[in-house]
């Protein structure tokens, strides 16, 4: 039996791939197993290929496979792009409709089954989906059971007819495959899960959980891909919890709008991807001088300009910490899973809150969009800081303003609500004096930039790295950020194998750039490898300005539109520490 399987459905986009692959992992968590997926999808509403692919296991995992078990194809074209991923002992299960051929030099075995004609006998095509997930099922030798009350919650509200036809569309699939193969394939049964509740999500939904949590009640934002679904799922919950969202008419309003509603006191926020961050800037640059707090989500994709906007890329690094004209403090965190993305969610507010910066929480596509298995949350972890908020503020003599942005020894000024009584002060986004009064006086210039830079100086960030450092001084340390932590990790485990030692370092902290924590660890390692989504080395360049050791450091780069897979990190990883084992030789005279 085995402790994990690889699972993809492909197809055109629009015809279903997308509802199977949801009710097949649904089914799956339901058991138990944790799942970890990706979805390549064409940026188009209809048309083009789609294919989702799951990596399903007994432990946790938090990366894809490099290899594939089952196939489902609802067209050639899927069994053309995909097949190469299949393993000797594969199957692919395939439409008999379009009469698949399997590609050559591909040894996986081919089921034809009449998906399409078995779900219009049915009543309508649509319901191919369903015969296709029964027949995958089936292969796997799980009870059907299970998988007819994950379509019982699917199609529910439909009526009972509807989920009738569908749980018959799944077991005339399930028979159909099982008379073909002659019963469930011994080397594709799974091991028992251990039937543990497990959540099961995206990462855009834990950062919309996560702003609930942490008591946000308005989102201004406008739709953009991979970010739009943490409005839709806010457009579900707010309004429960007297909040609402409000869909701007483009990225310019949603950061003014949300500006404004957290200068009135309402934790608010927006998201968006590259190209609305980039429309955000001289905004977020006004938050950053009227010091008023702000939670902004950017969830990067393939650029520049429009790009690639369904694929994985990690290239808004440097326009995060460095986009907006002059110079304002903001913090910029970068979660890693969808535990983070969640508590990371509710610790951007009240960071936003405490240091009143704008605080710009980075994802990127698969980690917004990859659907993965995660613990139950803790909500009794969650604690709500809204920082220096003053009220009963004393009558004064004069008639002066109230000091909003009084001279600290922290940096951190007095912030009081509009209508507060005493309260009264001026802002604008010119540069100003304690009262908010424009001033283009040299002297107050340079004592306000001090100012609002001495509100990070003692910056406190829960874990700004994440650390597995099982050597004290490996021959490689592996640096990553986002979704690559998963991959990294399985492919230290090959690294480890193959006698070469490696420690593995996750940065969460991007700006301000937590300098100590990483020079200890880079300073114990022979060789440092960056991963990274983008072409010209972002975080290794961060790194490089921040701490150091330029000589030590090897890029590993890909942007493709694809995230890394754990081969592709191993034989490059294996190849950086081989070149370091090249270079002790030469210098010892050894070769």
């Amino acid at each position: 039996m085995n402790s994990q399987l690889s699972w993809k459905i492909g197809g055109q986009q629009g015809e279903g791939v997308e509802s199977t692959d949801r009710i097949f992992s649904t089914a799956l968590n339901r058991l138990g197993y944790y799942l970890y997926g990706y979805r390549h999808f064409s940026s188009r509403i209809k048309g083009g290929h789609t294919n989702n692919k799951i990596r399903i296991s007994t432990k946790p995992i938090r990366a894809i496979s490099d290899d594939l078990d089952i196939l489902v194809a609802f067209d050639q074209e899927t069994i053309d792009l995909n097949a190469h991923e299949l393993l000797s002992s594969g199957v692919i299960v395939a439409d008999a409709k379009f009469n698949p051929v399997v590609p050559e030099g591909v040894d996986a075995k081919l089921f034809a089954v009449p998906i399409t004609s078995i779900a219009e006998e049915l009543g309508t095509s649509l319901m191919k989906n369903m015969v296709a997930s029964g027949a995958s099922w089936a292969l796997l030798g799980l009870p059907l059971e299970v998988f007819n009350k994950a379509v019982e919650e699917e199609f529910g509200r439909k009526g009972p007819a509807i989920v009738e036809k569908n749980i018959e569309a799944v077991k005339r699939g399930a028979d159909y495959v099982l008379e073909l193969a002659g019963g469930p394939l011994e080397n594709f049964k799974l091991e028992p899960a251990d039937g543990k509740q497990k959540l099961f999500m995206i990462g855009n939904d834990a950062i919309g959980l996560g702003s609930v949590a942490a008591g946000c009640r308005i989102m201004s934002a406008y739709p953009i891909t991979p970010a739009s679904e943490i409005m839709e799922y806010l457009i579900k919950k707010l309004p429960k919890f007297g909040g609402t969202v409000v869909q701007t008419e483009d990225e310019i309003a949603a950061i003014t709008m949300a500006i404004g509603a957290s200068y009135a006191g309402v934790r608010t926020m927006t998201a968006s991807a590259g190209p609305g961050l980039s429309l955000m800037m001289e905004a977020i640059g006004l938050a950053g001088m009227t010091e008023i707090p702000v939670v902004i989500v950017d969830t990067q994709r393939g650029g520049p300009s429009t790009g690639l906007p369904t694929k994985q890329e990690q290239s808004d690094i440097s326009a995060l910490i460095y986009g907006t004209h002059g110079e304002i403090p903001k913090i910029v965190l970068a979660p890693s899973s969808i535990e983070e993305c969640f508590y990371d969610t509710v610790q951007a507010f009240n960071l936003a809150e405490k240091y009143q910066v704008p605080v710009i929480l980075a994802t990127d596509l698969q980690l917004s969009l990859g659907k993965q298995s995660c613990e139950v949350l803790d909500f009794d972890k969650i604690q709500i800081d809204r920082g220096y908020m003053v009220k009963d503020i004393p009558d004064r003599e004069d008639s002066s303003m109230f000091n909003r942005y009084a001279f600290t020894e922290n940096g951190i000024s007095p912030r009081v609500l509009p209508g507060e009584k005493n309260g009264i002060h001026h802002v604008t986004g010119v540069e100003h004096d304690e009262s908010g009064r424009p001033s283009e006086s040299p002297v107050n210039r340079k004592k306000m930039m001090d100012k609002r830079f001495r509100k990070l100086a003692k910056l406190e960030v829960e874990n700004p790295i994440h650390l597995h450092a099982p050597h004290a001084d490996p021959d490689l340390l592996i640096v990553g950020m986002g979704s690559t932590g998963g991959t990294i990790d399985q492919a230290r485990l090959r690294l480890n194998g193959e006698g070469i030692t490696s420690n593995h370092m996750t940065v969460r902290l991007l700006h301000p750039f937590p300098v100590e924590e990483v020079r200890e660890q880079m300073e114990k390692a022979k060789k440092i490898v960056v991963l990274e989504n983008n072409a010209t080395g972002q975080l290794a360049n961060l790194i490089k300005m921040n701490v150091g050791h330029h000589d030590k450091i090897v890029n590993v780069l890909k942007y493709d539109g694809n995230p890394f897979l754990p081969s592709e990190v191993f034989e490059r990883c294996k190849n950086a520490a081989g070149n370091k084992a090249q270079e002790e030789l030469v210098k010892n005279g050894n070769l």
